[in-house]
């Protein structure tokens, strides 16, 4: 060990300190919400090279990695791919019981959407059913912006 370290004496500072900070999403991500919350419009990004729609929206193709992407509008309806009821009564719930968790192919696009699911009939709940967004009132510019899909 160096000499002049061994005469150095340690300093420790005890306390809290305060970062704050803001989650940037991208370039993508930011135009996805900005215009999710702004125009209650849903976007996906089409690759032609594989004439596929990803949503949520990708900066570069999952199939061929080009980054040659064109927005596309999606509808705000699609179809149940497949769902999971909670049946536990957490206390970090989203939605009030009965919710379910289900993928949605939305109208327009290649793959799903995970997303929440309220306002069904638990008998009638069934893959392949048409479901539809439901838009909160004040929207923040987040995935939760669309507060569940329901049955058409």
């Amino acid at each position: 060990m160096a000499k002049w370290l061994e005469e150095v004496e340690d300093l420790v500072y005890h306390g809290r300190i305060k970062v704050p900070y803001q989650w940037w999403v991208g370039e993508t991500g930011s135009h996805f919400f900005v215009t999710l919350r702004d125009d209650k419009k849903l976007l996906g990004t089409y690759c032609p090279k594989c004439d596929l729609v990803f949503i949520p929206p990708r900066k570069a193709c999952g199939r061929c990695f080009s980054q040659d992407m064109e927005w596309r509008e999606l509808g705000q309806e699609g179809t149940l791919v497949t769902y999971t009821i909670p049946r536990e009564n957490e206390a970090l719930r989203p939605l009030d019981i009965p919710y379910a968790y289900g993928i949605i192919k939305l109208d327009g696009a290649d793959t799903g959407l995970t997303h929440l699911l309220a306002e069904f009939d638990e008998d009638k709940l069934k893959s392949g059913m048409r479901v539809k967004a439901v838009f909160k009132e004040d929207r923040q510019g987040n995935i939760l912006d669309i507060h569940y899909f329901k049955p058409v």
